[in-house]
């Protein structure tokens, strides 16, 4: 049985002093052993949420890193300061790194490589536009995106990886895939892994979905066998993350 996990990617949001602030208020909410809780947060606000979440068993993730081990890299950051940190996971290929700053499926793979030989564990983002949804090639899309982000990558260390499946058209929109949409690419995305590292390391990684995800419809989405928990954006910034987090009470 796979545990659930569910992770909060912040965005560009929260200052130090406002992240401290949401720490306070959810940490008590979401603190649980039914799930893995994770809250992937802006570089500046690790330290301050490092030392707020102190004590309990939410772990913290970056949103981003480098691939490179140091150099002149300016404004970069590198696996190993995250892991120095305490850093536990990492996002990695999230659309919008992909369409603001030009993420390409090499970058995306480089960097998973490197989250791995550093100890971190990469939450590996995929999927697909409006357009290539109405086109019909979600399925295809995102197996391209999944076997590109793994090219390379042992079984043993694919286990490490959490892939998220979000619908670019479904994230911040308010829009989210029914259920049903979900678990199809969710399935066919099992299925990819299947073929890369066999049925029972398939079996044993975990599937997100992201995409406006709150309160109301995690329960349903959840339930899905192939879907192993959340990528929340905007509601992991508010109360309603608790809801999500025990969203089978």
């Amino acid at each position: 049985m796979r545990k659930k996990i569910i992770a909060g990617n912040w965005k560009m949001n929260q200052t130090p002093k406002q992240a401290k602030e949401l720490c306070t208020l959810l940490k008590d909410k979401v603190n649980t052993k039914e799930a893995d809780v994770v809250f992937c947060v802006p570089f500046v606000d690790l330290y301050p949420v490092l030392e707020a979440l102190q004590g309990t068993d939410i772990a913290v993730g970056a949103e981003n890193m480098y691939f490179a081990e140091s150099g002149a890299y300016t404004g970069e950051i590198s696996a190993a300061m995250l892991k120095e940190m305490g850093v536990k996971y990492v996002i990695i290929g999230h659309s919008e790194r992909r369409e603001y700053f030009g993420e390409t499926d090499e970058t995306v793979n480089q960097k998973v490589k490197k989250a791995l030989e550093s100890g971190l564990l990469p939450i590996l983002c995929c999927g697909e536009t409006l357009a290539q949804r109405e086109t019909g090639i979600t399925i295809e899309w995102v197996r391209i995106q999944i076997k590109c982000g793994l090219f390379g990558i042992s079984a043993e260390d694919a286990k490490k990886v959490t892939i998220a499946y979000e619908p670019i058209w479904a994230i911040g929109t308010g829009k989210t895939a029914t259920s049903a949409q979900a678990q199809e690419v969710c399935a066919a995305i099992r299925q990819v892994l299947t073929e890369l590292y066999g049925k029972d390391v398939a079996e044993e990684m975990r599937i997100q979905y992201g995409g406006s995800v709150n309160g109301k419809n995690a329960a349903e989405l959840f339930a899905m066998p192939d879907i192993d928990g959340g990528l929340v954006g905007g509601a992991s910034l508010k109360e309603e993350f608790a809801d999500i987090v025990h969203y089978n009470k």
